[in-house]
């Protein structure tokens, strides 16, 4: 038999179609992993994306999921598919490196929870890929806060591929991977997938485990799929959420995809602010104004009613930082008070983390209490939507050399900034929430987001299925060169 030849059409394949290409066996999982690992290893660095190849245990995997293959033995969608995991999730006997250098030797004698039940599920686990150091813990100020350098974005290398999921972002638009798995505390999986132009879904709090992953935020950190469409997130996220005892913020929930039972189109009210998408948005960036007006002309397309709303009114990057804040220093303090933080490449970042051990209890407690108050508006907030529409990000993906902590603010305030605060408001609240490419500007991918209340990832799938019906830039494809 001739040896199969793999074209950008498989390195950039959704999961149903390598799935069903290894089930007509037009390629074995040997040959694809094979393939996907060349890719990776020559690929990766060229993004900084990799922080460490997995080919041998990977072909060793491969191997087992071809013997299931000849005895007709299915175990989910993902069986033999090859996908990357951030590094921050723990891979038995192998370096976990967290992003950053006090950790470089770290090695773990379990998985993580994620990847344990990926291996059951026959997903081939391919390597490891970069991060923000430390998931950001403290605030950074460039891009090249990692181990392995700024993570450079494929449509641009020149630019960010966005944090702290940086190399997830990266090696999933550029075909490294066909899936990767990312973490969020706050915008580390929305913002690499607006970035790089893939579609990322930010769980539930509590739907999918933290065990094995570092913690940055116990209260605030979640695990979630960072993929080519919405449906192939359905697809990661069926095989890992669910219940985790030995994580104590597990909502005890599972996760099942049922687009058959995804409401119509006529039953569901969408809430959007008409600011976000005006042509004259002082919020938005010029360049990607245009382009969030046609994807909102899209969504209301599909037979949605549409609402105009407002998010609550609170303080919610403050609050954040708060919390974030004082968690990090918590679970750091080792790190802070022996002095290996001065090893971390961004030095705001080392001195942010030290700052954090002098937030007062009182004060954490507050913005745990103004928390609740969130929380609860934003319950009031769905007797009237279902969900919320919001640009993913007000901009495109920012210059490697830009700074991520300020500039100068504007001179007056803008008369409204729309929804622009939603992607810490909803973590705040621990609502889940999909980011779908919906177009270009210079060049860059653009996205939206779509936001809805706890354990609603179903219908959220489903809209994104939807809007993904009526576009393709989901399917749009960087200028990878060797």
């Amino acid at each position: 038999m001739a040896k199969f030849t793999f074209t950008d059409d498989i390195f950039f394949g959704s999961i149903s179609e390598l799935s069903a290409s290894l089930r007509k066996k037009e390629f074995s999982t040997v040959e694809l992993t094979h393939a996907f690992c060349d890719r990776l290893e020559r690929l990766g660095p060229r993004y900084n994306a990799l922080a460490l190849s997995l080919r041998d245990p990977a072909l060793r995997k491969a191997k087992d999921v071809d013997r299931d293959f000849k005895l007709d033995r299915v175990r989910s969608p993902l069986q033999g598919i090859p996908y990357g995991a951030k590094d921050l999730l723990a891979v038995k006997g192998k370096p976990t490196t967290w992003g950053a250098k006090p950790y470089a030797a770290q090695v773990f004698t379990e998985d993580a929870q994620v990847i344990e039940l990926l291996d059951k599920a026959g997903a081939i686990l391919i390597g490891k890929l970069s991060m923000v150091e430390l998931a950001g813990g403290g605030g950074y100020r460039y891009p090249s806060a990692s181990l392995t350098g700024p993570g450079l974005n494929p449509w641009d290398r020149t630019r960010w591929s966005g944090g702290s999921s940086s190399g997830p972002g990266a090696a999933t638009a550029a075909g490294l991977v066909t899936f990767s798995i990312g973490s969020e505390t706050s915008g580390s999986i929305l913002t690499p997938s607006a970035y790089c132009g893939i579609t990322g879904l930010r769980p539930t709090y509590g739907l999918v485990s933290r065990r094995g992953a570092m913690a940055l935020s116990w209260t605030l950190d979640k695990i979630g799929p960072m993929c080519r469409s919405a449906e192939d997130c359905a697809l990661v996220l069926s095989v890992i959420a669910g219940v985790d005892y030995e994580d104590p913020g597990s909502a005890g929930k599972s996760f099942h995809y049922a687009p058959q039972f995804a409401r119509k189109p006529d039953e569901i009210t969408i809430g959007y602010a008409p600011s976000d998408f005006d042509e004259s948005a002082e919020h938005i960036a010029p360049s990607i104004r245009a382009g969030l007006q046609d994807a909102l002309k899209v969504v209301k397309s599909l037979g949605m009613n549409t609402k105009e709303v407002e998010i609550p009114d609170f303080p919610y990057g403050s609050l954040t930082g708060t919390i974030i804040g004082a968690e990090a220093a918590s679970i750091f303090e080792d790190l802070i008070r022996s002095g290996k933080v001065d090893e971390l490449a961004d030095h705001r970042q080392a001195q942010g983390l030290k700052a954090g051990l002098d937030i007062p209890a009182t004060e954490y407690l507050r913005a745990m209490r103004v928390r609740a108050l969130v929380q609860q508006a934003f319950r009031d907030l769905f007797f009237n939507v279902d969900f919320l529409l919001a640009p993913t990000r007000n901009t495109v993906a920012s210059k490697i050399t830009d700074r991520l902590d300020g500039g100068a603010a504007p001179a007056t305030a803008p008369k409204s900034r729309g929804l622009s605060g939603l992607i810490p408001a909803g973590n705040l609240a621990g609502l889940p929430a999909i980011s779908l490419p919906c177009g270009f500007a210079s060049g860059l991918p653009i996205a939206i987001s779509v936001v809805g209340r706890p354990f609603y990832e179903n219908q959220l799938i489903a809209i994104g299925k939807a809007f993904q019906s009526q576009t393709d830039w989901h399917r749009k494809r960087p200028p990878v060169t060797e």
